[in-house]
């Protein structure tokens, strides 16, 4: 990790640090929560273990954050696509944060194993309507960037049985074709989630995840003996600490 990634590891290190020592060791705290720890059995007959978990420790103001998302084919020849990203998140207004660090990526399957790292620039944040929003820019050593934008939407049918949707969309400046990935919009991904919470911190759901890869990606998909969509069912469960 050179140039532009390690300056950005470095930035977040000496901002939490410094955050940290004006905040005093009796403000910091900490939180786990695993949102999303679910089996899909797709319609491309390719089923997966998937997993979108994130935590954080500090303060009010400053946090240093952690998140990692993945899938585990569960079927068929073995292959994996992990993320992890490692955040320094500063809290700006009511509701809405900024977030900058590193992410890695890693892919394992029957073919070579693929890498890489990126810095992130971002912000989490409620928008109107409590709508859940996280609008990402992945950026890489060679200035190839990708965008993610991500929004969730907690509805209350009672007390304790809520339904979540939830949408995705990607798109990237320059292919990699390592990972699956053309310029342009690369695919959007809707879900529609109902759990009931047994407790609020253990709550149980099933539910549909359709992905549809777009553009050039599609074709690329396509010419690798791929489908360019998928529609799943899912069940899985949610926990925080």
């Amino acid at each position: 990790m050179t140039g532009l990634l390690s300056t950005v590891t470095c930035v977040a290190i000496l901002a939490f640090a410094s955050s940290a020592r004006a905040e005093g060791f009796e403000d910091i705290f900490y939180s786990l929560q695993i949102d999303q720890l679910e089996q899909r059995w797709g319609s491309d007959d390719a089923n997966r273990l998937h997993w979108d978990l994130e935590g954080w420790v500090g303060g009010d103001t400053n946090r240093v954050w952690f998140r990692s998302e993945g899938d585990k084919n569960t079927s068929g020849p073995s292959g994996s696509d992990v993320e992890v990203q490692l955040l320094y998140s500063r809290h700006l207004y009511a509701f809405w944060d900024f977030q900058i660090g590193v992410a890695r990526e890693e892919t394992f399957g029957a073919g070579p194993d693929n890498q890489r790292t990126r810095a992130v620039i971002g912000f989490d944040g409620l928008a109107p309507y409590w709508f859940e929003l996280e609008p990402l820019l992945l950026i890489d050593d060679g200035g190839d960037v990708s965008a993610r934008v991500t929004a969730t939407l907690d509805q209350f049918i009672t007390q304790r049985l809520i339904a979540q949707p939830r949408f995705e969309i990607n798109a990237a400046t320059k292919s990699a074709k390592d990972f699956g990935i053309e310029s342009g919009v690369n695919n959007v991904e809707l879900g529609l989630r109902l759990r009931y919470e047994l407790r609020r911190e253990f709550a149980p759901y099933v539910g549909l995840s359709w992905i549809r890869k777009l553009g050039e990606t599609a074709e690329l998909a396509r010419d690798q003996g791929e489908d360019d969509s998928d529609l799943s069912f899912v069940l899985g469960v949610r926990m925080w600490f």
